[in-house]
């Protein structure tokens, strides 16, 4: 909890001390100015019981209220807060009391970690919501905070998928049962059908639900198009990303989505185009950065695309796919010796971590060693690569999408959705 002269924070809470508005994640909520006082006093007796003479003195500056006048302007900033309404509990004949959990300033450092969108990152967010977990067993927060860290750690091909799946599913159960449905939990779900299961229709549903209960959750919009992207639906994947930058336009992850939509649908022009101002505005998010590669060098750009992902590996080491697309880049420049290096590289970095094998078999494939690109993929599938998802629209896999052998094999990778 911050109390400054001017507001007062608790959990994502702030309440304006001058203006009376109570905001959650910057968003004002529509409490109505003596419940906003209710709470105040509840957050300046923070682990305390308030009595009802206690809170009418103090939120209703001694006026004379009914107890139920008290109970229901309680009940009317419970509603507001919603899943955070349980921090707010009564005793009869004792009181009122606010009890935020003692893992708090442990899942503020989790979100913190996990901002950074890197491998270190997302490592030390799982070790904040773990230890959360285990200071308070009963914070919805830490599990929704590893379950989030699950999910993209297979999304970025941190980690095998197919090991992150039970940890994921559990620590959202966890959440779900101590916090019932959220639509954060709705949209983590639904991505998770998406790149877990690639139940695409019902990933569909659950992003749309989210949607509808918080349009504000901009999370929905990136995951929506990249699900889109996967199926072949680039409109509505436009259309998804249209409608997160009028709910936020300088979401940071919106024009590294954009980015990867034109390249996927092959305007690699207009990929360079998007991701340039995707840079200027954002120069640190590295998936916006490695499309913009991917679309130099498709545009046939070579050696700005190099260094792009030279760029992105430093700062990014530990996601070994950008090496990969190096190495891929520089075989079609006619740069074997250089691409053979870093192939080298990453087979002895397999030895001890995870890399996800649907990159290998772009750089095998490019150096002419068709069985292999293809041995990699089917190692991609057991893995249950989330990048497998991309293989029916990716132009890095049109050499091996002429391959029959490959059939069989988008076959059994799309036959979930």
């Amino acid at each position: 909890m911050r109390v400054s002269v001017n507001e007062v924070e608790v959990g994502p809470f702030l309440i304006e001390l001058t203006t009376g508005r109570l905001l959650r994640d910057g968003i004002e909520l529509g409490l109505r100015p003596q419940a906003c006082r209710v709470f105040k006093t509840l957050i300046q007796n923070r682990g305390q019981y308030v009595d009802y003479d206690h809170m009418i003195a103090e939120a209703w500056d001694g006026i004379v209220v009914s107890p139920h006048t008290v109970d229901v302007t309680v009940g009317d900033v419970k509603k507001v807060l919603h899943e955070f309404g349980s921090w707010i509990t009564h005793r009869s004949k004792v009181g009122y009391r606010l009890e935020v959990p003692k893992s708090e300033d442990l899942v503020k450092r989790g979100w913190h970690f996990w901002n950074r969108r890197t491998r270190e990152g997302f490592e030390k967010a799982l070790a904040s919501f773990l230890e959360a977990a285990l200071k308070d067993g009963t914070d919805f927060r830490a599990y929704e905070g590893l379950a989030a860290s699950y999910l993209m750690m297979g999304t970025y091909s941190m980690r095998a998928p197919r090991e992150l799946y039970t940890p994921f599913e559990d620590a959202y159960n966890r959440a779900v049962a101590l916090a019932v449905m959220t639509p954060e939990l709705r949209v983590y779900r639904a991505h998770a059908l998406h790149m877990f299961e690639r139940k695409f229709e019902e990933a569909e549903s659950e992003f749309l639900q989210a949607q509808r209960e918080k349009p504000s959750l901009m999370t929905i919009y990136s995951f929506l198009a990249m699900l889109y992207v996967s199926t072949g639906r680039f409109d509505d994947a436009f259309q998804a990303l249209a409608q997160g930058y009028k709910v936020d336009p300088l979401w940071p992850v919106l024009p590294a989505v954009e980015v990867s939509v034109h390249f996927f649908a092959r305007d690699f022009e207009a990929a360079v185009a998007c991701g340039r101002k995707s840079l200027e505005l954002h120069p640190y998010i590295h998936i916006g950065r490695s499309f913009y590669a991917q679309a130099l060098e498709y545009s046939g750009r070579g050696e700005e695309a190099l260094g792009e992902y030279r760029m992105a590996c430093i700062m990014s080491p530990g996601l070994i796919w950008l090496r990969a697309l190096e190495s891929a880049c520089l075989s079609k420049m006619g740069r074997k010796a250089e691409a053979l290096d870093i192939l080298h590289e990453i087979e002895t970095v397999r030895e001890t971590e995870y890399v996800d094998a649907y990159y290998l078999a772009l750089i095998y494939d490019s150096l002419g060693m068709r069985d292999k690109a293809l041995a990699e993929l089917q190692r991609s599938y057991q893995d249950n690569s989330f990048t497998l998802c991309l293989l029916g629209v990716d132009p890095k896999m049109d050499s091996l999408r002429q391959d029959p052998r490959v059939d069989a094999l988008c076959r059994n990778v799309f036959s979930m959705s």
